[in-house]
């Protein structure tokens, strides 16, 4: 019987993962708004009534994928962040593969970071993630204001405010204008390392 249930369960599972992979497919093609249960059924081979039991709803597909997506980018920074010590060092470095992310998967960050779904607004449980990033930006740049790298201003609600718009300009730059090119090629992508003096510049330290 555990036997039956276990590979139920890596079905559901194996299933979940194509119906996601078909979303992306359709969002890259129609427009992450752009996305239908209808055309996820088509090309996964069902009818669309067979995709209830996986996702009840159009925007239940597109909570699944808010938290994949943010998942990933909290992967992508956490583990950046790692070799060094916390500060703007560490800072730096989640800066850019975060920025990295991005370019490598600018379909999830569409739904991500901007507002393409009208109505759409993810459940708690696929926020948490995004929660952790920003806590997790939160305590690098507290730390570089203990190392005497910032000002204590840089870890106000204003501070960090600024922080997260330097970051998401140049991302939003880069995707309007030079979607096809690298992380290295991008005109705007390639200031993502200057970002950590930028807000030093504008932090000081005392």
């Amino acid at each position: 019987m555990a036997d039956i249930s276990d590979r139920r369960s890596r079905r559901r599972a194996e299933t979940l993962t194509e119906i996601r992979d078909i979303a992306l497919e359709v969002m890259a093609e129609e427009g992450v708004a752009g996305l239908t249960l209808s055309a996820v059924a088509r090309r996964l081979g069902v009818q669309p009534p067979s995709l209830y039991k996986y996702v009840p709803s159009r925007h239940a597909l597109y909570d699944v994928l808010f938290k994949l997506g943010q998942e990933g980018y909290l992967v992508a920074v956490r583990q950046a962040a790692a070799p060094h010590e916390p500060g703007l060092a560490a800072m730096g470095a989640s800066l850019e593969a975060g920025a990295r992310w991005v370019m490598a998967n600018q379909v999830l960050a569409q739904l991500l970071f901007w507002r393409p779904v009208p109505g759409f607004v993810p459940s708690p449980e696929s926020y948490a993630p995004a929660r952790d990033i920003h806590a997790h930006f939160t305590a690098l740049i507290r730390a570089a204001v203990r190392r005497g790298e910032l000002h204590p201003d840089a870890a106000s609600e204003e501070g960090l405010d600024l922080a997260s718009a330097l970051i998401a300009g140049l991302i939003s730059q880069q995707l309007a204008n030079e979607p096809d090119v690298t992380y290295e090629q991008g005109r705007f992508t390639r200031q993502v390392p200057r970002l950590p003096a930028v807000f030093a510049a504008a932090y000081p330290p005392p």
